[in-house]
């Protein structure tokens, strides 16, 4: 569990030893780009309590639990292709999710097509690709991206 900092904290040792120059210099552009994440990720994580919050956990599991699995997947994977959001406030919704009882099978699936898919991200994509790549690019990237799901469905049990 304390692994990775130990690590890192060894790591920045090591650094300071070898050059305590570039390493301070270092420190400072992480802690400046920190600071500037800061108050996004506080923001996103404020909004995310508060819907979740006043979403009644009958209503998340009615959508989104084990009733019905295929349409929750399917649901899940469609708001993840359309929603725009940063990783490091994904995986901690998907971790309140997977405590309120929300399917493994459907937090891959809002994750997977929410890193992978890009709707929202579409038409900069077509000007920069090309039409014809975009739309491969997100095919494709929707099939891996529901092919996890199932897989990850299966390993934990929930499709058998």
């Amino acid at each position: 569990m304390y692994t990775l900092p130990i690590l890192t904290g060894l790591l920045l040792v090591l650094s300071l030893v070898s050059s305590r120059e570039k390493t301070v210099r270092a420190l400072r552009i992480a802690v400046r780009r920190f600071m500037k994440l800061l108050v996004p990720f506080l923001t996103m994580m404020s909004l995310v309590a508060l819907i979740l919050a006043f979403l009644p956990h009958e209503l998340i599991l009615r959508y989104l639990g084990v009733d019905n699995l295929w349409f929750a997947t399917g649901l899940a994977g469609v708001i993840g292709s359309l929603t725009l959001m940063p990783g490091f406030i994904v995986f901690p919704l998907s971790g309140i999710l997977l405590e309120q009882g929300v399917p493994y099978i459907v937090l891959a699936a809002f994750t997977t097509t929410l890193m992978m898919v890009g709707v929202v991200t579409f038409p900069i994509e077509r000007h920069y690709l090309g039409t014809k790549v975009a739309l491969l690019r997100n095919g494709i990237s929707l099939l891996i991206a529901l092919t996890v799901s199932l897989t990850i469905g299966l390993w934990f049990g929930e499709l058998l």
